[in-house]
């Protein structure tokens, strides 16, 4: 019943082609029909269940590549088990507002390793995600990222403001901004976000699932919770 029932609510999803393929199944019984009218319920649970299964067949080829950082760009402890990714841009509100949500995880489990990857996708942000590989790359990047959410949007004097407070080599760190492995890196986490169907920031690998948008950090912690 259940293998009919997904096959059914695929149907129902697709229009015109779907009214064929529910023909043509023959589950248009009364028996399906009754079932379906007296469980209204089941087409939604049927929906997300569908939707993280797909979800989660996009993360497992490419799970490696994802909880794998570029060198140094990771907060909480670098050596943990328990892995956290947060696709970022430091021209997101929602970003800034999700470091308290970060924060608050990282002190309840000194296990935890959030792996950060640079997408910088609103205008004006690409030159701070730079700056904060390289400032990863100088071993920096946890005092960078969190002084450059603190000056406000990315801009020419909040992100040279906060490299100074981070501490930066500027000369070595502009020289890496512009470098072609800085624009890799970049490229790179661009195109894991477009596997995963991200479609904005904050975006979240935690444990085997993804999750979109500001969330509480009870939500993060249940789903790396269900991957231990």
């Amino acid at each position: 019943m259940k293998n009919h029932l997904l096959t059914a609510l695929i149907a129902l999803g697709c229009g015109f082609a779907g009214a064929a393929l529910w023909s043509l199944s023959g589950l248009g019984h009364d028996q399906t029909r009754e079932y379906l009218i007296a469980n209204p319920q089941i087409l939604p649970e049927m929906s997300e269940a569908y939707q993280r299964q797909e979800s989660q067949d996009r993360l497992a080829g490419i799970a490696d590549e994802v909880r794998e950082p570029f060198p140094g760009a990771v907060l909480g402890n670098p050596d943990g088990g328990t892995v956290l990714v947060k696709f970022t841009d430091y021209g997101c509100t929602y970003c800034r507002q999700s470091i308290a949500v970060i924060d608050e995880l990282i002190a309840g489990d000194p296990d935890l390793k959030v792996v950060i990857r640079e997408w910088p996708i609103f205008d004006g942000s690409e030159q701070a995600a730079r700056m904060a590989l390289a400032a990863a790359k100088q071993g920096k990047y946890p005092a960078f990222y969190h002084a450059l959410f603190e000056q406000g949007p990315p801009s020419d004097t909040t992100i040279a403001r906060a490299a100074q407070i981070a501490g930066l080599d500027i000369e070595q760190a502009r020289a890496f901004a512009a470098s072609d492995d800085a624009t890799g890196e970049l490229a790179r986490n661009m195109a894991l976000a477009r596997t995963l169907q991200f479609t904005g920031t904050p975006s979240w690998v935690a444990g085997g699932e993804t999750i979109q948008g500001l969330v509480p950090p009870e939500r993060l912690a249940e789903a790396l919770a269900a991957d231990s």
